[in-house]
């Protein structure tokens, strides 16, 4: 029994000595200190990776110019591109139409250079208006892409003016497309239902009338609009990750049409419609001599898809015409799967 004691006591023993011999070796042999303003600056950046974000901006910065609109009541302020080196700017026709009537636009260039700009021509249903810079020649000019073949989740960039915060650059991906959307919004009219492209690049006031880039740098659409709950006091939202772009295919032609003649055409069916309650467009009225009554079309009608494309309420319809050119033939369905051939025509666009 007497030896059993003695062991445990000196278990006891060794232990609490082992702990003071290890507290004295912990505090003899103290980590080293290391300062990081004491290291050498990391080299500098090599040239961005080719297909990054970097990259992107630095190729489409130089192109994209800050719109300043005065009106006669009002002041605003926008985004643009140039697509010719001796002037002219793609921009929205809301940028701009504010100096209609004699008021006053300004752009600023990213090197600094300013400029009066006038309007070349606008299309208020496309929400597309071209300007032209005075007085400036050797502008770097934008690379105009496609968006036909624009695919969901695809990397995209965005460049403007948000806040009147030049040069601002954001990224997100391509949401969704072929969505029917108002340029004034749900208060907008049919006439103004273009066939965007959602993106969740943040889009502010201020973006409108900048690119929407790949990220190759090329054009794919115009930023036109966003959908922002109208929470502050002041009802001017920001971005929530929904916003709309004008595809190029459509802004291309249409500004193409402006530069050359100074007016746009619309490409029309010759109906008006409305939403049908069991989904798709119902036609409301046929304009006599129109596609749409070439066509076969009568009042009543419902249009279920237009080519492969499903169209479940009337702006999905007018949407869908619009993405195409005036001349171009589609095969319309209606309900119960009859058919119909259509060539599309076209007619001026008012400006008032």
């Amino acid at each position: 029994m007497g030896f059993v004691v003695g062991v445990a006591v000196l278990a006891l023993v060794v232990g609490g000595g082992a702990g003071v011999a290890g507290g004295l070796i912990a505090s003899d042999q103290r980590a080293p200190v290391h300062n990081a303003l004491e290291s050498a600056p990391p080299a500098k950046q090599t040239a961005a990776p080719a297909g990054s974000v970097e990259s992107v901006a630095q190729k489409v910065l130089p192109t994209v110019v800050q719109l300043q609109v005065r009106g006669r009541s009002s002041a605003g302020e926008g985004s643009g591109f140039v697509i010719s080196s001796d002037g002219f700017i793609v921009t929205n026709n809301h940028v701009i139409e504010g100096a209609v009537g004699g008021g006053q636009i300004q752009a600023v260039f990213q090197d600094g250079r300013t400029a009066t700009a006038t309007i070349v021509g606008r299309d208020p249903t496309s929400d597309v208006a071209v300007v032209k810079a005075q007085g400036v020649d050797n502008l770097q000019v934008s690379e105009l892409g496609r968006s036909d073949d624009l695919r969901v989740g695809q990397a995209v960039v965005a460049i403007g003016s948000p806040f009147e915060l030049s040069g601002t650059v954001t990224s997100g991906i391509v949401s969704s497309l072929h969505r029917p959307t108002r340029a004034g919004g749900e208060g907008g009219s049919q006439a103004t239902v273009m066939d965007a492209i959602q993106t969740d690049a943040a889009i502010n006031p201020g973006n409108s009338g900048g690119p929407l880039v790949n990220m190759q740098g090329q054009v794919i659409g115009i930023n036109s609009a966003i959908y922002s709950p109208q929470s502050s006091a002041s009802g001017s939202g920001g971005s929530v990750g929904i916003g709309f772009s004008i595809p190029i295919d459509q802004a291309r032609r249409t500004a193409d049409e402006i530069v050359k003649t100074g007016k746009a055409t619309q490409t029309v069916l010759g109906v008006s419609v409305r939403d049908a309650d069991d989904g798709g467009a119902v036609i409301a009225d046929v304009v006599s001599g129109g596609a749409g009554e070439q066509a076969g079309l009568k009042p009543g009608d419902v249009v279920t898809k237009l080519n492969d494309r499903r169209i479940d309420t009337a702006d999905a319809l007018v949407a869908a015409v619009r993405s195409q050119a005036p001349g171009d033939k589609v095969t319309l369905t209606l309900t119960g799967g009859k058919t119909s051939q259509a060539t599309l025509g076209g007619q001026p666009v008012e400006t008032g």
